[in-house]
């Protein structure tokens, strides 16, 4: 056999490469990115939507609805004076749930907002009234301890400055937060049972520290009429001498000193409603919480938390560091609240308020947020807090009897807690 036919038969009987049917059929196979459609895009299902990521639509609505409805029922209901009375009436638990507002997005509960407010409420009074706080003179801390001193030993009591109490009175809240912090951060409970346990020495505290008295307005306007300031505001007046169809309008400012009268020629009128220091100061510090929660790294660490810590730890958020934080920023808001609680109430009392921390709980329900966690709102709260107040003080108008007004709340929170869950079902 000649070379060349030797090459030629090389060539003819070397292996041809095949492709198989598998490889043959990806040239022709789709190479689109597979979407998914849901057949439930109804109405419902895009209204759940839309109100789990604007959580605040619902109590702003409910707020308008019961405005609307009451104002139907009982014509008065509409006026000026009712108004603001509701919010005057609120205020303090719209502050209590400004706190508890805090606590719940990260999934915890506080049951000794109420009783953390009334004590620092308690020291505010009896420090800038009463008794003031105790001098050393010898071996000083035994008296303030209650025990009785060795034979020749003093002890002093001096009266603070009104604003030295005060801030007095807020650093105690805050302690009080701090403690309940570290107990549910170190000793790893439920903030549940640590809240409950510290409600009760609380309010044992409360009693003990007060010896069970009041302090009355008469010695408050007298020696501390400054812990009095946010019962003040701006308020609305008219001459209530004038026949029908005569109007006499004006403002009148208190809180700096005289009251600051304008825009009547009358000298005796009357107040048809009032716009509170407490008031204004609760929506300032409302917006103030909003844009800390929204705008800010610690915001959006509280969030994270409340949604999963175990992914928040994983992702290099110091857990412990901001439920600490949490829990003290609820108790400087509490001991704050104090002081506008005398304002409201102008006096001082181991008792008072004692439906706080409930009231706090239904209104940051009602408001739209979580209880487990990672979604809610701060104006929500204040709404809650709102349409609390519109529904007690609409039924009473009604002539509605108290156990059906109770009956009434008790029913939104049930209704506000199964909105909820048909809400979280929306993520799932």
């Amino acid at each position: 056999m000649r070379e060349g036919d030797s090459v030629a038969m090389t060539s003819e009987n070397a292996p041809t490469k095949t492709i198989s049917d598998f490889e043959a059929s990806l040239a022709k196979a789709d190479i689109s990115v597979a979407s998914f459609e849901r057949d439930d895009k109804t109405f419902v299902y895009k209204l759940r939507n839309f109100l789990r990521r604007n959580p605040t639509m619902i109590p702003a609505l409910v707020l308008l609805m019961s405005i609307t409805i009451f104002s139907l029922i009982a014509p008065r209901f509409l006026g000026l004076g009712t108004l603001s009375l509701i919010l005057k009436q609120v205020t303090v638990t719209g502050f209590v749930a400004l706190a508890q507002t805090l606590i719940i997005l990260t999934a915890g509960i506080d049951l000794s907002v109420g009783a953390i407010l009334v004590v620092s409420s308690l020291v505010m009074g009896i420090t800038a009234v009463t008794n003031g706080v105790p001098i050393p003179v010898g071996f000083g801390p035994m008296e303030f301890l209650g025990m009785t001193l060795p034979l020749g030993l003093e002890f002093a009591r001096y009266i603070l400055p009104v604003p030295l109490a005060i801030a007095f009175g807020i650093l105690i809240g805050g302690l009080m937060g701090l403690v309940n912090g570290l107990l549910v951060v170190k000793a790893k409970l439920p903030p549940f049972i640590v809240t409950l346990g510290t409600l009760s020495v609380f309010e044992a505290l409360k009693l003990w520290y007060s010896q069970s008295e009041s302090i009355r307005n008469v010695d408050i306007v007298e020696k501390a009429p400054g812990l009095l300031w946010f019962g003040d505001g701006i308020s609305i007046v008219s001459d209530p001498t004038l026949s029908e169809g005569q109007t006499d309008y004006g403002l009148q400012i208190s809180g700096f000193g005289e009251p600051i009268i304008s825009g009547i020629t009358s000298e005796k009128f009357a107040t048809l409603a009032q716009l509170s220091w407490g008031g204004i100061t609760l929506i300032l510090l409302a917006a103030f919480l909003w844009y800390v929660l929204n705008h800010t790294g610690w915001g959006r660490h509280v969030h994270a938390i409340g949604d999963d810590p175990e992914a928040a730890t994983l992702s290099g958020i110091r857990v412990d560091r901001v439920l600490i934080s949490v829990y003290t920023a609820a108790g400087l808001i509490c001991g704050f609240a104090a002081w506008v609680a005398i304002g409201r109430v102008q006096s001082v009392s181991p008792v008072a308020f004692a439906d706080v921390n409930l009231a706090s709980i239904t209104a940051v329900v009602i408001g739209g947020t979580s209880l487990f966690g990672g979604r809610g709102s701060i104006i929500g709260s204040v709404l809650g807090a709102m349409i609390v107040g519109v529904f007690i003080t609409g039924l009473s108008l009604a002539g509605v009897d108290d156990y059906w007004q109770k009956f009434a709340a008790g029913c939104l929170v049930i209704i506000a807690v199964a909105l909820d869950q048909w809400l979280r079902r929306a993520s799932q």
